[in-house]
């Protein structure tokens, strides 16, 4: 757009022409929109787009247009009026906005942790019933009644006055099942 439609366009524009400000507007609205994209990241891109600021700033920007009056020397500093506009919309959404994305992330993070539950999983309990399977099939039968205390979470003195095994014997056994299992012997 020359300088001397752009002079005709903003005097018509500050007359309430809303042909001139259709005529600015399409004429601006790609390259705004480029400004704010940049500056654009992607948590935010979820609250807003590049159009959402464009049309909030074109709005107040016709108002302003037409009871101020506003005139300009020529294209640039239109354009450069209409970007520095467009860029203090978007630090100010923005700035809203990125309270709430810190706010959302602390509530799904807290979400996240209540969700997770101290108990296994099913797969870590289907693991851990083959181990166990697995223990019983190489445990010899006189100690398997061993096995199943240990499982019970009893401790190996605690195994030792119930069995009247040696405690190092109930460790060296569970020790030696330890390895069968690991080797696969």
């Amino acid at each position: 757009m020359s300088d001397e439609s752009l002079a005709a366009v903003v005097e018509k524009l500050s007359q309430g022409d809303n042909t001139a400000a259709e005529t600015i507007f399409r004429a601006y609205e790609p390259y705004l929109r480029q400004v704010v994209r940049r500056q654009l990241d992607a948590d935010l891109q979820a609250k807003f787009d590049s159009v959402d600021i464009i049309q909030s700033v074109w709005s107040d920007l016709l108002h302003g247009f037409r009871e101020a009056a506003w005139s300009f020397e020529d294209a640039a500093h239109l354009k450069a009026f209409l970007v520095t506009a467009t860029r203090h919309r978007f630090i100010d959404r923005a700035r809203r906005h990125r309270t709430a994305v810190k706010k959302e992330e602390t509530e799904n993070g807290s979400l996240a942790e209540a969700i997770t539950s101290p108990l296994p999983t099913p797969s870590q309990i289907v693991q851990a019933e083959d181990l166990w399977e697995c223990m019983l099939a190489e445990c010899r039968p006189a100690h398997r009644e061993l096995l199943q205390l240990k499982r019970d979470g009893l401790s190996v003195a605690e195994i030792a006055s119930r069995t009247g095994l040696h405690e190092d014997s109930i460790r060296r056994i569970l020790r030696d099942l330890a390895c069968r299992i690991a080797t696969g012997k």
